[in-house]
């Protein structure tokens, strides 16, 4: 656990150096603290947060990872009202509770967009043809320029990748990924040269467009740097014309989230994508985006939600692994709302309206893949039982509108598909990736995208 850790604090090191070659990692920490301070100021908080737990077994304070010492807590109804009142029908759904949660999730969580973001127009950089595996794929890459003349001294440009089967004849169904272009860790993964008498599966890209799919890659942090000190920049920063955000101005993760929903808009304008049958994945922090994405934008059609632990998919009343300490700190709040501070300092977590089942219950009735993998290799960190619970918990809002939700109540064991339902989720035996749940996901994918 405690190597696991200290790999992501090198991953996110290395992220913010490939992010922001104009500042030094230290005037990033600089401005960070002092955008956070700042938003503290506007909420009227005048004492620390309370410190999150580590992830280092051997710390005083480390994380809970212990079954036994989960204790009580108690979640909102999804389908109770704030007056009380229960929710019996799919209108009352629709009409009341489901406006509801979207008020809270954007006023205490995630924040709002506001109404003044510029439009975006997508451009062709450049194409060319190669392949995935065996397959011959023709890769677009796009750049999205947003309109930037109410404040020009910031551009921002969304970098979009899409790779769709060469020769196609109808438009074809297409996973978007929020990842990396251009790999920042070096050499990229390669395809193994033969699978022969080999475990490996074929890597994502190439699974796709085996079914004759596509794949689509936008980089997150082309539309909004993953920091603090970059909330006057990118497209919080633009719309805000470079100045800090208010309290219920959207976070990083909402930011992430509308960058997928302007190449969703590209999608609609394009003959060979299928924009009935788009997807969006994403591991870790881009899980989190990737299920914020689906939650708020009906267009997505299928949710492969990787390893995105508190924030994401995991509760966060349910005292395991990273809790809302951690996320409402310097380190991580710039991902939410800057009233999601309040929730380590002047409130608690019990105090928050919302909780992980309700973000998937707005994804109701489309389906939803919920993926972990090994707590002897990823951690115990991302809470994968509780990412379990949150499906589990969000079910009855998929059957009060006429779908199964999560297929049993019992954890699974390592490897067992809970596949049979519209909320999906499966425990695999790798890392922190998706990777091994691919072949898994295309499989139960296929109920939804049926050929036509």
């Amino acid at each position: 656990m405690k190597k696991i850790l200290y790999f992501f604090i090198f991953l996110s090191t290395i992220l913010v150096g490939a992010q922001n070659s104009d500042l030094s990692r230290d005037s990033i920490a600089k401005y960070t603290r002092q955008d956070f301070a700042q938003m503290k100021e506007q909420l009227g908080i005048t004492i620390p947060n309370r410190p999150g737990p580590s992830g280092n077994p051997t710390d005083p304070n480390d994380a809970n990872t212990d079954e036994n010492k989960v204790g009580f807590y108690s979640l909102p109804d999804p389908l109770v009202t704030s007056n009380g009142t229960p929710v019996a029908t799919e209108k009352a759904w629709w009409n009341i509770r489901r406006p509801e949660i979207v008020v809270q999730f954007e006023k205490e969580m995630y924040g709002r967009v506001p109404k003044n973001v510029p439009n975006v127009s997508w451009t062709v950089v450049s194409e060319k043809d190669t392949t995935a595996g065996p397959y011959p794929v023709t890769e677009t890459l796009l750049m999205g320029k947003v309109n930037n003349s109410n404040h020009p001294d910031i551009e921002v440009n969304i970098e979009l990748l899409i790779g769709l089967p060469k020769n196609i004849e109808k438009a074809v169904p297409l996973v978007t990924r929020f990842g990396f272009i251009t790999w920042p860790f070096g050499p990229p993964p390669a395809e193994p040269s033969s699978y022969f008498m080999s475990s490996y599966e074929p890597l994502w890209k190439q699974q796709l467009i085996s079914q004759h799919w596509g794949y689509a890659i936008l980089v997150p942090t082309s539309v909004q740097a993953d920091h603090g000190a970059g909330l006057t920049s990118g497209i919080i920063g633009l719309t805000n014309k470079g100045k800090h955000r208010s309290p219920q101005d959207w976070g990083v993760l909402r930011a992430w989230a509308w960058g997928a929903e302007r190449a969703m808009d590209y999608y609609e304008t394009n003959p060979k994508i299928d924009a009935s049958k788009i997807g969006i994945e994403g591991t870790s922090r881009y899980g989190k985006a990737a299920l914020v994405t689906m939650a708020f934008d009906p267009r997505f059609s299928l949710g492969f939600i990787g390893s995105s632990g508190a924030g994401g998919a995991s509760l966060l009343r349910r005292n395991y692994g990273e809790m809302v300490e951690n996320l409402a700190s310097s380190g991580e709040y710039h991902w939410f709302a800057g009233n999601f501070i309040k929730y380590a300092s002047t409130l608690t977590v019990n105090d928050l309206p919302v909780d992980a089942h309700e973000l998937i219950a707005l994804c109701a009735p489309r389906p939803v893949f919920i993926s972990v993998g090994s707590p002897l290799i990823e951690g115990n960190w991302v809470d994968g039982k509780g990412m379990f619970l949150a499906g589990l918990h969000a079910t009855p809002v998929y059957t009060l509108l006429g779908k199964k939700g999560m297929e049993s109540e019992e954890y699974p064991v390592i490897g067992q598909a809970l596949t049979s339902g519209e909320v999906a989720f499966r425990q695999h035996a790798g890392g922190h990736s998706t990777g091994p749940n691919w072949s898994t996901w295309i499989a139960w994918a296929h109920k939804y995208w049926k050929d036509e």
